[in-house]
C-alpha cells in the first residue's frame, strides 16, 4: 500500500473513533490507536509512521526482531512497540528488550520472567493482563468467563492478581481481551462490558488504578469504545487484508 492509501485508511479509522466517542460522550484523546503491523512489510510501517502513527503492535517475536530495529532506524521518532501476541516462556527474554508495552501476560510464570528481565534492564515494564472473558477454548488468557456467577473462577483469578501485584518490575496497567469474530459486531458488547466491569471490581478490590482496557479490533472497535476501551488494536482497517 502507498502512503496515500494508508493515510486515507487512517483518516477513516480516526473518523469512526471520533464518532463512537461522541456516542459514548468520551474524548477521543482517551483512546490510543495501535496499528497492528504483523505480517506487514517495513515499508508499510514506516509509511504509517509518516502519516502520524506512533503505536504499533506485533504478535510474533521472531518477526518483531527483524522489523523493529530497522523501523526504529528509519523513522524520526521511535514508535511505541506493543507486544500483543502469546509469549512462549522460552522467548520471554527476547520480548523484554524489544517492546515498550506487553498486552499478553496470560500466566504468572510469564509475568515472573518478565519482571526478572525488567529488573536486569533496570526498568519497570508496563503490562496488561490478558483475560479470556468469552470462554472460548482457543483463546489465551487468564480464565475469567462468567466470573460473576462462578465463585471459584473469581477466587482463582483474584489470587493470581494478588501475586502479580507483588512483582516489583511490572506496572500492571489494566486488562486485555479478544472477542470472538461476529458478523454483527453488536454481539461483542456483552464481552467488552464484562471486561470493563471486571476491571472496576479489581480496582476496588485491590485499591489500585487500572487505567487501560485493550479491546476492540477492526471488526468491532466502535462497540469496544462505547464500552470503555482505551487501547484499540487495529490492523486490516489500516494496512488492508493480510496476504
Amino acid at each position: 500500500m502507498t502512503v496515500i492509501d494508508i493515510k486515507a485508511n487512517l483518516d477513516a479509522v480516526q473518523e469512526r473513533i471520533a464518532t463512537a466517542c461522541a456516542r459514548a460522550n468520551r474524548n477521543p484523546d482517551e483512546v490510543t490507536l495501535v496499528a497492528v503491523s504483523k505480517k506487514k512489510p517495513i515499508e508499510a510501517i514506516v509509511a504509517a509512521n509518516l502519516c502520524g502513527m506512533r503505536h504499533f503492535g506485533e504478535n510474533r517475536v521472531e518477526e518483531a526482531m527483524e522489523k523493529i530495529p530497522v523501523v526504529n532506524e528509519q523513522v524520526d521518532e521511535k514508535p511505541v512497540w506493543h507486544m500483543i501476541g502469546h509469549i512462549q516462556s522460552r522467548k520471554a527474554k527476547l520480548v523484554e528488550p524489544l517492546f515498550d508495552v506487553v498486552h499478553s501476560i496470560d500466566t504468572l510464570k510469564i509475568a515472573e520472567k518478565l519482571s526478572q528481565l525488567a529488573s536486569e534492564s533496570q526498568r519497570t515494564l508496563p503490562v496488561l493482563l490478558e483475560v479470556n472473558i468469552s470462554g472460548e477454548a482457543a483463546k489465551y488468557g487468564f480464565e475469567a468467563s462468567d466470573w460473576k456467577n462462578k465463585p471459584a473462577i473469581k477466587a482463582n483469578f483474584w489470587d493470581t492478581v494478588a501475586k502479580l501485584q507483588q512483582l516489583p518490575y511490572l506496572d500492571i496497567r489494566g486488562l486485555m481481551t479478544m472477542a470472538p469474530f461476529y458478523d454483527d459486531m453488536e454481539r461483542t458488547r456483552p464481552i467488552f462490558a464484562d471486561l470493563a466491569e471486571l476491571r472496576e471490581h479489581l480496582q476496588s478490590g485491590f485499591h489500585v488504578a487500572l487505567p487501560d482496557l485493550s479491546m476492540g479490533m477492526t471488526n468491532d472497535f466502535p462497540i469496544a469504545i462505547e464500552e470503555g476501551a482505551t487501547i484499540l488494536r487495529i490492523g486490516r482497517a489500516i494496512f488492508g487484508e493480510r496476504a
